[in-house]
């Protein structure tokens, strides 16, 4: 059976379950389970190559050893299987014990269930949903990568969950802009807003064909860094990269906006900054009480440009879609940021971006601005 039809057979199943509720739910209710199934596939590679490599979940919370139907009468299904995932696993993932030596591809599972939710009342149903999920083969490159490009319909498919459009840019969009601003290995590669991946991946694939050697690939794989405030794009993302064969993906759930720009030091600073940052939102006085009095932006756009300023390397360069509002605004702190840009960065070429990118999820006119710093 093809992906594709795969997808739409979980699509199916799950709208028999009177726990979801709409696409946004069935979209995490795939991803969680998708994610798991993935990273076990992942923690095989790392067992393979590494003797010394020790899984940080309890053998009975992996994947391999609750969610495969042998077809012997011993997988979980009904209200055994839903025990089993409200009350141990999802519990267990939640609270994972972490310490600052954790790796990153261990500390991830923790960072992608904390905000995350089964959705699904009917463990019969469930173990249809998992059965069918694991119909998907991921243990070769080629296959994983194929089921890469199908990752993309269920991005898509997020669109008509209606709030798409603040962590979806279409991927000839992110694509264009990675080839624009022209990546390289070895440069460390930034989305303070990153969604589900999609610059990050964009700009994967072109480093992709600059990695000659065993060393480059390892600088390869510690090139990109993303940040994401919501709990189902950061899930996305985080299964994005693993199928990308990103291993230790420096990928973190939180809020860019939270922390004081005057505290950003040399280290904290990038050489390429990608991203469509919201817009349309409004941000609290405590989160804008992080930025300078006179960039004090409501917009939540705003702010974003005052962190990727502030975190872009000398001679940096940055990609960032902006709508029109930041172009035409003339409030003071808008003014501001601008004259900041336009005085300290140079802001070389702005594309504006057609109607149809992101219709008919917004009606927003949009650009995209690239500038290089000092």
């Amino acid at each position: 059976m093809s992906l594709t039809n795969i997808i739409k057979r979980l699509q199916d199943i799950m709208r028999n379950d009177a726990g979801i509720n709409g696409d946004a739910q069935r979209i995490e209710q795939i991803t969680w389970i998708l994610f798991l199934k993935i990273y076990d596939t992942k923690e095989k590679d790392w067992e393979i190559h590494d003797d010394n490599y020790r899984s940080i979940l309890p053998e009975n919370l992996r994947y391999k050893n609750w969610a495969i139907d042998h077809k012997d009468g011993k997988a979980l299904t009904g209200d055994a299987l839903l025990n089993f995932v409200n009350n141990e696993l999802f519990p267990s993932l939640k609270n994972i014990a972490i310490t600052p030596k954790t790796l990153i591809s261990q500390t991830i599972i923790k960072k992608a269930f904390e905000d995350n939710n089964n959705y699904m009342k009917d463990g019969i149903l469930l173990r249809q949903v998992i059965n069918t999920i694991n119909e998907l083969n991921l243990n070769g490159f080629k296959e994983r990568h194929a089921f890469g490009e199908i990752y993309e319909t269920i991005l898509k498919s997020l669109q008509s969950a209606g709030n798409a459009g603040e962590f979806y840019t279409p991927r000839a969009v992110t694509d264009f802009m990675a080839k624009m601003i022209s990546v390289k290995l070895g440069e460390k590669i930034a989305d303070f807003a990153c969604g589900t991946g999609g610059f990050l991946i964009s700009a994967l694939k072109e480093l992709d064909s600059q990695v000659k050697t065993t060393k480059d690939r390892e600088i390869y794989q510690s090139c990109i860094y993303g940040i994401e405030k919501k709990a189902l794009p950061f899930l996305l993302c985080a299964t994005n990269l693993l199928l990308h064969d990103i291993d230790n993906p420096e990928i973190y759930h939180d809020n860019s906006l939270t922390k004081n720009i005057s505290e950003y030091k040399q280290a904290d600073k990038f050489d390429v900054i990608l991203m469509n940052p919201p817009y349309g939102g409004s941000e609290k006085e405590n989160i804008k009480n992080n930025f300078p009095v006179e960039l004090r932006s409501s917009e939540t756009a705003d702010l974003f440009m005052n962190v990727i300023m502030a975190r872009l390397k000398r001679a940096g360069r940055a990609a960032v879609i902006l709508p029109d509002g930041f172009l035409f605004g003339t409030d003071n702190a808008k003014v501001a940021i601008k004259s900041k840009l336009l005085s300290e960065f140079n802001l070389h070429t702005v594309i504006r971006l057609p109607h149809s990118v992101f219709a008919p999820y917004t009606s927003i006119t949009t650009n995209i601005l690239f500038f290089t710093a000092g």
